[in-house]
C-alpha cells in the first residue's frame, strides 16, 4: 500500500471513530429553579366583651390577624391588622372580620346580643275626680259664724289657682253645720257659707255659670261625736265635682 493510500485509510479511521464517540454522548438536561412554596394562609380573631348587653351600653370588640393585606369588620369598615373598637349596638348583631391576603381568605366572627331595657313604670293618669278631690280643699269656719275666717283665706286662693288651670271643671258647694241649733236655722246658716266662698272665688275670676250652691245644714255631718272637735269639722263649705 503506497503512503497516500495508509493516510487516506487513516483519516478514514480518525473520522470514523469521532463520529462513533459523538453518537454515544447522552445530552446534558438544563437545570431548572425549584418553585416557591405557597403563600401562608392569613388566620384571623375576633372577640367582644360583653357579649350581652341593654341597648345603649358599649361593647369593645378585639381583633388579630396575620398574613392578610385587607381586613375589614362589617358595620366599622376597613380596619389595622390588630386592635380593638367600641360599639353600641341596637339589636342584637353578628360583626364578621375578613382577612385577605395572597394566601388566600380567613374570616372570624363575634356575636353581640342586645336586650331591650324594661319599660318605664308608667305614672297612672289621675282621672278628674281625683285631681279636683287632691287640689280642692274645703274652707272651715267658726260657731255660727258665715264669713270666711283669715286663716281660711289661703284655701280658697289655692283652690281658686287649681280651678283657674282646670277651666272645664264645674263645682258643687254645699254648706254644712254642726248639730247644734235647729234645722232652719242651719240651713240658713249652710247656705251663707256656701254662697260666700262662692262669691269670694268669683272675685278671684271663678266664672259663676260654674258654681252652684246648696245647703244641708246639720243634715248630712261629717263626723258624729259630740265634741267640739267634731263640731269643727262639720262647719265647713265642701266642694264637689260636678259631672
Amino acid at each position: 500500500m503506497s503512503a497516500r493510500q495508509q493516510y487516506i485509510a487513516t483519516l478514514v479511521v480518525s473520522m470514523v471513530v469521532i463520529a462513533t464517540s459523538a453518537c454515544s454522548k447522552k445530552p446534558v438536561a438544563a437545570k431548572t429553579a425549584p418553585p416557591p412554596p405557597p403563600a401562608p394562609a392569613p388566620t384571623a380573631t375576633l372577640a367582644a366583651s360583653p357579649d350581652a348587653l341593654q341597648a345603649g351600653q358599649t361593647a369593645m370588640l378585639t381583633w388579630s390577624t396575620q398574613n392578610a393585606s385587607s381586613i375589614t369588620i362589617n358595620g366599622l369598615g376597613k380596619v389595622a391588622a390588630q386592635g380593638s373598637r367600641g360599639v353600641k349596638p341596637t339589636d342584637s348583631t353578628t360583626y364578621v372580620l375578613t382577612a385577605t391576603g395572597p394566601g388566600g381568605t380567613k374570616e372570624a366572627s363575634a356575636r353581640i346580643t342586645v336586650s331591650q331595657p324594661p319599660p318605664a313604670a308608667s305614672k297612672a293618669t289621675l282621672t278628674d275626680e281625683e285631681l279636683f278631690s287632691a287640689n280642692v280643699k274645703d274652707v272651715f269656719f267658726a260657731y255660727d259664724k258665715a264669713s270666711i275666717a283669715q286663716n281660711q283665706e289661703t284655701i280658697v286662693a289655692q283652690d281658686a289657682k287649681f280651678l283657674k288651670a282646670h277651666p272645664y271643671m264645674k263645682l258643687l258647694i254645699s254648706g254644712h253645720c254642726d248639730e247644734r241649733g235647729s234645722e232652719d236655722y242651719n240651713l240658713t246658716l249652710g247656705d251663707g257659707r256656701a254662697n260666700g266662698v262662692r262669691t269670694q272665688l268669683e272675685q278671684m275670676g271663678i266664672s259663676a255659670d260654674r258654681i252652684q250652691t246648696i245647703s244641708y245644714g246639720k243634715e248630712k255631718p261629717f263626723c258624729t261625736e259630740e265634741t267640739e272637735a267634731c263640731w269643727q269639722l262639720n262647719r265647713r263649705a265642701h266642694f264637689a265635682l260636678e259631672p
